[in-house]
């Protein structure tokens, strides 16, 4: 989706030709799809009924609200003798900017959309562009929603992901805060595998992921999370979040001053391949931990057996012992 023209913190919409707005890639998805339901000769209940979901979810998705899953794209090439027209538009779209969010987080997943290079540094949270499935379900499910909405969020993020997963994809850069992996989201099992995905991401050749360590004295850290984006057209921007909004600011002296500190600590920090090691350790831990989990369980399990059979023992009949004469 295009990104819409922004000056002096005011966002105005691209136009097209015609002097309409344009539309984003959920409503022409959704388009798509009402012109084949509606050649296939069926109403948006019938395509329900077959699929099977309600027939208000197929409503918002021809309407460009609703994000459709990729399962669902696919029933409907199969339902509506498509081709596979759908699955590949599907795949097509970075549904990340089409989920309703504030404005604010809108303007950030659109530049994400565009940027050529990015680069973050990250505290306590893996950054979302590098989140497993796992990760993000666990994370969105903190806070109160729906299985729907939480389903939704996670199949929108993973969808952001895609440009930048890619060996030609844009560069991406981050460093991260050591409390990025020992703050646990979910359970061992998840951070183990959000540890082991950081490991494969990172050996993209647009992709390199470093690590801060805590308890080392001597880092300049940037004061919270931040973001530096650049635009295809060279503008820069710095992001960063504050509890409820984000902050964008494309001052040339800000972004230099935010550059600095960020290319400073990238200096300082281990390498890649040093922080990958890192990673592999703290992995291991959450592996360890698993286990440990594990072997409690089986512990406690048999220890409730072996009271078990006690109580059976103890409240069993009672039968007189044959004591020998003397």
């Amino acid at each position: 989706m295009p990104l819409a023209d922004c000056h002096k913190g005011e966002c105005v919409n691209r136009r097209n030709a015609t002097g309409g707005t344009a539309a984003t890639n959920a409503a022409v998805f959704g388009e798509v799809l009402r012109h084949f339901r509606e050649a296939a000769g069926l109403t948006q209940e019938d395509l329900a009924r077959k699929i099977p979901c309600d027939r208000s979810h197929v409503a918002r998705v021809e309407r460009g609200t609703r994000v459709p899953h990729e399962t669902s794209a696919e029933k409907c090439d199969e339902l509506l003798s498509t081709g596979g027209v759908l699955k590949r538009l599907w795949g097509r779209i970075d549904w990340y900017p089409e989920v309703a969010h504030p404005d604010w987080f809108k303007r950030r997943a659109e530049m994400d959309a565009e940027a050529v290079a990015l680069r973050e540094y990250q505290e306590r949270v893996i950054p979302g562009l590098l989140q497993t499935p796992d990760y993000a379900h666990a994370l969105f499910s903190r806070r109160p929603a729906s299985m729907e909405e939480v389903g939704e969020r996670v199949r929108a993020r993973l969808s952001r992901q895609q440009r930048f997963l890619v060996d030609d994809g844009p560069l991406y850069v981050a460093v991260l805060d050591e409390s990025c992996l020992r703050n646990g989201v979910g359970s061992a099992e998840i951070m183990r595998d959000q540890c082991a995905h950081l490991l494969r991401v990172g050996r993209h050749p647009n992709i390199r992921i470093q690590v801060a360590p805590a308890g080392v004295t001597g880092f300049i850290r940037p004061r919270g999370s931040m973001s530096l984006i650049e635009l295809p057209d060279g503008h820069r921007w710095v992001y960063s979040e504050s509890l409820d909004r984000g902050h964008f600011n494309d001052d040339p002296a800000t972004y230099a001053r935010h550059a600095q500190t960020y290319d400073v600590l990238r200096a300082d920090a281990p390498s890649a391949c040093e922080s990958a090691a890192l990673i592999s350790d703290v992995m291991e831990g959450y592996g360890h931990h698993g286990q440990a989990r594990t072997r409690r369980g089986d512990l406690d399990q048999e220890q409730l057996q072996r009271r078990q059979r006690r109580q059976l023992h103890r409240g069993g009949p009672r039968f007189p012992r044959r004591r020998p004469r003397p």
